[in-house]
Order: C-alpha cells, then structure tokens, then sequence
C-alpha cells in the first residue's frame, strides 16, 4: 500500500509540471516607462504593484527611461534584439517601428471591453493601413490656452465659454487689447499673448487641422506634402501677432514653453496658447499665491479640431511573452487605473469612462474646461506617414523657424516645405 501511495504521488507530479512550474516561477517581464514627473511614477508604479498581486504569470521588472534617450535606446535594442517585453512611448514613433516590423500586431489581443471603451479617434492613432495595431494607447493631450483672470477683469474682456468659444479673430482682438505700456515709457510691458515657437513644428501641424490645413495629403498609395491656403492660415495669424500688431511677445520665438511660465506669473504674458494641458500643474504648483488663472476652450477656426498624437503601450515582435504582457497592459490601462496614471500626468485618459470621473469633471485647476477640449482630439495625417521624422527634421522645423524669425517669406517658406519635403518623401513611397 505503501508502494502504491509513493507510485501515485511520483504520476501525479509527472503529469502536473506545468502547474506546479508556472506557479513557482512567473514569466519575468521587463516594462520601460517614460513617467517622470512625481506623481506619474507614483501612479506607475502603484499599477505595477496591483497588476503584480493581482495575476501570478508575470512579474514585472520596471525600468524608467527618460523622453530624451527613448529613441537611441529603442533603435539600439531592436537592432541588438534585447528589448523590453512592454514600452511606453508616442504613437507617431510607434507607428514607423512598426512598419519596420519591430513590433507585435496587437489587433487580436486586444481585450473587447479595452477596443470598445477607448476612444476610436486615440485607436487610429496606432493602426496601420492594413488594420494592423501596434500599441495601446492610454494617454493624450490637448493644446489649451492658459489665461490670466485678474488681467482679463481689468481689460474689461469676457473670457469665451465652451458654448460660445473665441474665433482666432476675438482671440487676436483680445490679444491686442491686452497689450500694454503700463508705465508709459515707450516700451511694451505686458503682451497679450506668448507662443514657445521654439520647436514650433508639431504644434503648427496640430492646430492647423481647426483650419482644414493637413499638410500631408494622399495621392495614389503615397503621401505628399502641400502648403495652401489651409495650411497658410496659421502661419499668417502667428506673423500678424508677432510683427504685425504685435501682440504676441517675441519671447516666445527662441523659448519652449515652460520658459514662458515665469512671465506669466508675473502678469507680463496675459494668455499662453496652444500649449499643452499638462501645463496646468506648473501653474498649479509653482505659480505665485493668488494668482488667478483659468483655462480657455480651444480656438475656433472652420472647427475646433487638433491633431494629437497619443502614449503608447507597445510589445516588441520578439518578445517572448506577447500573452502575459498583453495581460499585463490590459490590467495597467483597466478602467481605475488609466484615470490615475493621466491624473498623475496632468493628461487625458483615452478611456471614454475613465475621462467621466475625478478629476477630469471638476473645475479644479482648469480640469473640466480642458476636459472638454479632448472631444476635439483626432489623429494628424503626419502620423501615418512613413519618413515622417526625417522630413520635421530636416525641412519642416528649420523652415518654420526662419519663417517666424522672420527671415524668409510665408510663400518661400511654403515652396520650400513642399519642394524639400517631397523630395525626402519620395524615398519611402517607391
């Protein structure tokens, strides 16, 4: 009986070793995260924590990256094949790693509940022609106008409401009329508004769709660049404000815009648009005592809309575990989880149910006003478009500078863009 009893055990283990495997060794899965700010990493790292606890097939080894080393870092591990099982990132890099076949075709291990709940204007930021989907999207952001209450009250300005939002031409008027010789010397003390143009191409590309200017336009099974009217609009407005009627301080030609806070503290700069959302902690955190500021709804130009790319979840082609780190994402981006990781940030979830909780609804901080502006988030022709990033480097940034600089013509510029552009778009599109 004995013997029977040690030949039963002995089967029975022999014919479990998986079970007993998987629970004493989880598959190790490497995560790079580009959080950074504090309570984003706490945010993060918190997730991590309750996805760790909540399923057995996985741990999670973290590892934080910075924005700056995100690209040299990933082409360097695609390139050696050590990659991380998951990365964060943006949906405009993404999509170009995954024509290059770097990455996982998530389209069939994407959660039902996870397709239908975020929004399909952050999903088209991440799916190919060819239905192929290449990251999660889980955070993205709108370009808002942060304004000076105390400044407006004095001007006698009525701030524009989400029923009633401002067309570039009352922005422009306000702008004008907040422009001030406050000590009657001559000289310019308070401007009514400051850009950070100093890396001015995603933001020019993004505000322009309001105006019906795509930049990139498909021709055949190919993209090619145009600069027309459409695309001419903005440019026009941002010359007009800065050298026109000069409302707009030249401050903000050679600044980023977190260089411009400073002067918005001290009332020199009375509206900061088209910067992002996450600036509102800034304001919030950093600003004087009493300051008292707000945010305006998007500008109105044909439409409300802008162009955004979204942060990403991606899982490299040779990666090991695809299962386990989709079912890692799915539990990191759940419903709870997507709402404090954008709080932390000071972004949007790309959750539809996630974006109707705290804080996303309260007028704290600007939140609901810049919450309504995420209705007007689509996807930027410039994100599909292979090459791309050569063609901002190369043509798109430095053309925009010396347009704002002021050293070359708004139809120089625009021939220029074209002719430079297409040339370097020609090489992908054979």
């Amino acid at each position: 009986m004995k013997r029977l009893t040690l030949i039963t055990a002995v089967l029975l283990t022999a014919v479990q070793p998986g079970i007993h495997a998987q629970a004493q060794t989880p598959v190790k899965l490497r995560f790079v995260s580009l959080a950074w700010q504090t309570q984003a990493i706490a945010a993060t790292k918190a997730a991590i924590a309750e996805c760790d606890a909540k399923d057995a097939a996985y741990t999670i080894d973290y590892q934080q990256v910075s924005w700056d080393s995100i690209q040299d870092y990933l082409t360097t591990s695609f390139e050696a094949k050590n990659v991380p099982d998951i990365f964060h990132y943006e949906s405009t890099e993404v999509m170009e790693f995954g024509d290059r076949g770097y990455l996982t075709d998530l389209s069939k291990l994407i959660p039902a509940e996870m397709k239908a709940d975020v929004a399909k204007g952050a999903w088209a930021t991440v799916t190919a022609d060819n239905g192929a989907v290449y990251g999660v999207p889980f955070l993205w952001e709108s370009l808002i106008t942060l304004y000076n209450k105390d400044l407006f009250k004095k001007a006698g300005i009525r701030p524009p409401t989400v029923a009633k939002p401002w067309s570039w031409e009352e922005f422009q008027a306000a702008s004008k009329k907040l422009t001030l010789d406050t000590n009657g010397d001559g000289k310019t003390d308070q401007f009514g508004s400051a850009f950070g143009l100093r890396s001015p191409t995603n933001r020019i590309l993004n505000l322009a769709l309001g105006f019906g200017g795509d930049y990139f336009y498909k021709s055949g099974n190919k993209y090619v660049v145009k600069v027309g009217d459409k695309e001419k609009a903005l440019l026009k407005i941002l010359l007009n404000m800065h050298y026109t009627d000069k409302s707009a301080s030249p401050d903000g030609l050679t600044a980023q815009s977190p260089e411009l806070f400073n002067g918005f503290f001290t009332g020199k700069y009375a509206m900061l648009p088209g910067i992002g959302v996450w600036a509102r902690q800034t304001i919030a955190e950093s600003g004087p005592p009493g300051l008292n500021w707000g945010v305006l709804p998007p500008i109105k130009a044909v439409t409300q809309d802008q162009g955004s790319a979204t942060q990403t979840l991606s899982i490299p082609t040779v990666s090991t575990h695809k299962k386990e780190a989709m079912q890692f994402i799915s539990c990191f981006v759940n419903r709870v989880n997507n709402g404090k990781l954008a709080a932390g940030d000071w972004l949007f979830p790309t959750r539809m149910s996630s974006l109707r909780g705290v804080p996303f609804q309260t007028e704290a901080n600007g939140w609901k006003t810049a919450t309504e502006s995420a209705k007007y988030l689509t996807m930027a022709p410039f994100q599909e478009v292979k090459g791309f990033t050569e063609v901002k480097s190369k043509v798109l940034t430095p053309t925009f500078q010396q347009l704002l600089a002021n050293r070359i013509s708004l139809d120089d510029a625009a021939k220029q863009i074209e002719q430079q552009g297409n040339e370097i778009l020609a090489k992908y599109y054979k």
